[in-house]
């Protein structure tokens, strides 16, 4: 039997301008230190005391106490004895009731780069990963009450997202060239980075952070094979540049052999046209300049 936790929800606090409030107990605290000054000097009958102006001193000092600022994406939950109150999201100066407690919460975009992780893509192949993530607040009530550490809850989030990523997902498609071909870490960046996004909000819903952007911020083979897999990835850079340099050769030739063939330069039975597309070949794919040799006789001499 699952156990269903019920999600705090935020809402508004009541609070009050913090300006008329200060005021308001400057007036009182300076109220009660005339009257003890007019008492001590004996300005003021023997009906108004000493007890009346330091009463009115700590009735001023203690209204002060429930003053409080926020600054633009900053909040303030309220609570009362342990219950929540509510969350004041007004920047400027405040006033809540002096009993009630506080705790500040930041709104504000935060950006952050995971560790690197050393883990296993879909191949199993090690490799060396890490993500960049900017998330921020959404539910303050959450975020306070729902987790121990919204911040290190979110840190920890990223990288077990990140290990599921990258699991599902093999590092390039080296081994893989053909019409269905699975998306990569390396080649389909965009489409990683939209699923470790979705990922992250389900994951970190529940402290009432959402996350805006996340990125893979560091991808490369894990040491002990990147050597290896570097000299694969030579071979393959080899290999399509062969592929490529064959490839417009042999259009060259067959360019040449129907040039040859409309301007009646020159008539060439099979065995000489293969000749010819031999040594065309062979100059336009060797690695250094080929060394020409002279024919002094004649075509078929």
């Amino acid at each position: 039997m699952q156990t269903q936790i019920s999600a705090s929800v935020e809402a508004q606090a009541t609070t009050s301008s913090g300006i008329l409030m200060l005021l308001l107990s400057l007036l009182i605290t300076l109220g009660g230190i005339v009257v003890i000054v007019a008492t001590i000097g004996g300005a003021i009958g023997p009906d108004i005391n000493l007890l009346w102006g330091v009463l009115l001193i700590v009735i001023g000092l203690f209204l002060m106490c429930g003053l409080y600022t926020l600054q633009p994406n900053e909040a303030m939950a309220i609570l009362l004895f342990g219950a929540y109150r509510g969350t004041d999201r007004k920047p400027g100066l405040r006033w809540v009731v002096p009993w009630y407690s506080r705790k500040k919460v930041s709104t504000r975009v935060r950006n952050v780069t995971s560790d690197k992780l050393k883990v296993n893509d879909n191949r199993g192949n090690p490799i060396e990963i890490a993500a960049n993530v900017v998330w921020r607040v959404r539910d303050t009530a959450q975020a306070l009450f729902d987790v121990d550490d919204y911040a290190a809850f979110v840190n920890i989030q990223i990288d077990t997202a990140l290990r599921d990523i990258t699991s599902s997902y093999a590092y390039d498609d080296a081994y893989d060239k053909g019409e269905d071909h699975q998306p990569t870490l390396r080649a389909d960046a965009e489409l990683v980075a939209e699923r470790l996004r979705d990922e992250l909000n389900e994951r970190v819903r529940v402290a009432g952070v959402v996350v805006d952007e996340a990125r893979l911020a560091h991808l490369a083979y894990a040491p002990e094979i990147a050597s290896a897999m570097l000299r694969r990835q030579q071979a393959e850079a080899i290999l399509s540049a062969r592929r490529l340099i064959v490839q417009g050769a042999v259009e060259m030739v067959e360019n040449a052999l129907e040039r040859l063939q409309e301007l009646d330069v020159v008539e060439l039975d099979e065995d000489r046209k293969a000749a010819m597309v031999s040594n065309l070949l062979v100059v336009l794919c060797a690695d250094r300049e080929a060394q020409p040799v002279v024919n002094a006789g004649t075509l078929y001499g």
